[in-house]
């Protein structure tokens, strides 16, 4: 074989989500249902391609059609090393210069997007931060947008985190500060804790990282999970304590939302209580 072959086999592909959110579609067309969503800078492996649709894999293995104009094929990993940051807000603006008056914004991205930066100078108290997008393109975002540390936040820390969220929209699918679904929201709070649990509510709770727990043992930041059954969980929220809990819901009002777990209605319906364990971490 050539060395010229061998390079090329080298060479893998990395295929990266352009668009702030992308729908993951259950078939390659836009009229089938939504089952999930990836976020911008979100990298997916491609698995299938029919028309103008690819069939993908997200890092949380979750598996669905997306747009191939809603990607962009590289030869490398998006920010995979060197100064990362992360959107901190519910939502920030990216520029195309240092300055929120010229014109409007490149993109609107939601909270936890991963963006590679690039520099930081000394100017306007170091307000700004120089990004380099997927598509290589030199963009510009506030410094009060975003936060450098990775670190994963505690159980108390991820209660607090989660209340900023209470009156976003409800969106069936969906992963982001746009429109988050009960498990899409339950899910992006465990990532922040360090947690990489599955898509939907049934698969979380008999996740391997779970601990069972009775509910008179719940404790801030626990998960409750609410169905027919156990083995028809249809819902999922985090408690923060007080008999509350922090979820996104349809039902009455549509958006992130503060329950108790007393009322009739959820009461009837909690199934299962969850604690994250350590070891899976």
């Amino acid at each position: 074989m050539g060395l010229l072959c061998l390079m090329a086999m080298a060479v893998v592909s990395q295929w990266v989500v352009v668009e702030p959110v992308a729908n993951l579609h259950a078939k390659a067309t836009p009229e089938s249902p939504v089952v999930s969503q990836a976020i911008y800078a979100t990298t997916v492996e491609r698995l299938d391609t029919s028309g103008g649709w690819a069939r993908v894999r997200t890092p949380d293995e979750y598996e669905g059609w997306i747009a191939v104009a809603e990607l962009i094929e590289r030869s490398a990993p998006y920010a995979a090393d060197g100064r990362v940051a992360w959107v901190d807000d519910l939502f920030a603006n990216v520029y195309r210069e240092p300055d929120v008056t010229k014109h409007e914004p490149l993109l609107t991205l939601p909270y936890g997007t991963q963006l590679e930066v690039v520099s930081e100078p000394d100017e306007q108290e170091r307000r700004w931060i120089e990004l380099r997008l997927p598509d290589e393109r030199l963009a510009w975002v506030q410094r009060g947008d975003v936060r450098f540390d990775s670190n994963p936040v505690g159980a108390g820390e991820a209660v607090a985190l989660a209340r900023r969220f209470v009156g976003l929209p409800y969106l069936w699918g969906g992963t982001s500060t746009f429109g988050y679904d009960c498990s899409g929201f339950t899910q992006m709070l465990c990532r922040r804790r360090g947690f990489l649990i599955p898509r939907d509510a049934a698969p979380q709770a008999c996740w391997k990282g779970m601990v069972v727990i009775e509910r008179s043992d719940l404790e801030p930041g626990d998960l409750v999970f609410f169905g027919e059954s156990v083995e028809k969980i249809t819902h999922t929220g985090m408690y923060i304590g007080n008999g509350e809990f922090i979820h996104a819901t349809a039902y009455r009002r549509p958006m992130v939302q503060v329950s108790r777990l007393g009322n009739p209605h959820w009461s009837e319906l909690l199934v299962a209580c969850r604690r994250l364990g350590k070891e899976t971490r």
